[in-house]
């Protein structure tokens, strides 16, 4: 007596995954799943913003949470777009960000490629990592803050001291995550590149500098936060203009919204950034494979 196995059917007739069922339709279902997924996800991040927003404007307005330190979302709105249609006490806004954005950038680009020759030279030459890394390691023991009263007295209130204080807030991270991945490149691939033939400055650009990569896309995310930080720090000390120097203002003058309306810039800043670094990195290393999550 013979069992017979019977696939289940949906309401068009056809069973899951047989052989009626094309391979448009399947890519249609994972695009739809797709759609909703990022769907879920805006929705979620707009919620939390509403609700953060919201309930810090609520308990302002409640008396729960004192004006004079925190300020109110609208207020800190308003503020905003008073500097950008009217600018600031101390000159146009535009000017000011210009400024920090340029110190910020030019510390970010002298950093991050300081760092990463400098990870790469050490990671790929053991006499150099064994001779410097001692005095790698004091360096990057010192609390940047504390650099920036020196740079000023050395530099003075001009753009050098914020550019400095910047490429010591990027170098050190992009050298240690550069100086990493060329430690961590493929062993395998390096033999194999070595049985055809590379070797010295070939085999570093064609097999290290690639499978290093993403580590110094990791490290670049983060520096340009840093080199903001350092130009921030640089101008709060002593500065003649920049976003800092509106933080300090407002800072003497108790002016809360003026500091948070500065931070919300600095924020939307480093957003934009980020942004364009990741354009930057998936057109750069389109040879990666996807990541475990992103991969169907």
């Amino acid at each position: 007596m013979s069992a017979e196995i019977t696939l289940p059917v949906d309401k068009k007739g056809s069973a899951p995954g047989a052989a009626g069922t094309s391979a448009a339709e399947i890519e249609a279902a994972a695009a739809k799943a797709e759609k909703r997924r990022v769907a879920t996800v805006y929705f979620w991040r707009y919620l939390i913003l509403i609700v953060l927003l919201g309930g810090w404007e609520g308990l302002v307005r409640m008396k729960v949470m004192d004006e004079f330190f925190f300020s109110k979302p609208t207020d800190i709105c308003a503020r905003l777009w008073t500097w950008i249609s009217e600018g600031t006490s101390e000159g146009s806004l535009w000017y000011h960000l210009w400024v920090t954005m340029e110190e910020s950038l030019l510390g970010f680009f002298s950093g991050s490629i300081g760092g990463i020759i400098a990870g790469i030279a050490l990671g790929r030459n053991r006499m150099l990592s064994d001779v410097f890394s001692v005095y790698i390691k004091v360096i990057n023991s010192v609390p940047r803050v504390v650099l920036a009263p020196i740079f000023i007295m050395i530099f003075g209130l001009g753009l050098t001291s914020k550019v400095a204080l910047s490429f010591v807030m990027v170098f050190f991270v992009v050298f240690a995550n550069a100086f990493q991945g060329v430690r961590e490149a493929d062993r395998n691939l390096l033999a194999n590149a070595q049985i055809l033939g590379a070797r010295g400055w070939e085999l570093t650009r064609t097999v290290v500098v690639p499978s290093a990569m993403s580590w110094i896309f990791a490290s670049l995310h983060v520096s340009f936060g840093f080199a903001i930080v350092g130009a921030i720090v640089g101008e709060f000390v002593g500065a003649r203009y920049g976003i800092g120097l509106l933080i300090n203002v407002a800072k003497g003058s108790f002016d809360a919204a003026g500091m948070y309306a500065a931070i919300v810039i600095i924020m939307v800043v480093a957003l934009a950034a980020e942004y364009v670094m990741t354009l930057v990195e998936n057109r750069l290393a389109k040879w990666r494979p996807a990541p475990l999550h992103e991969q169907k």
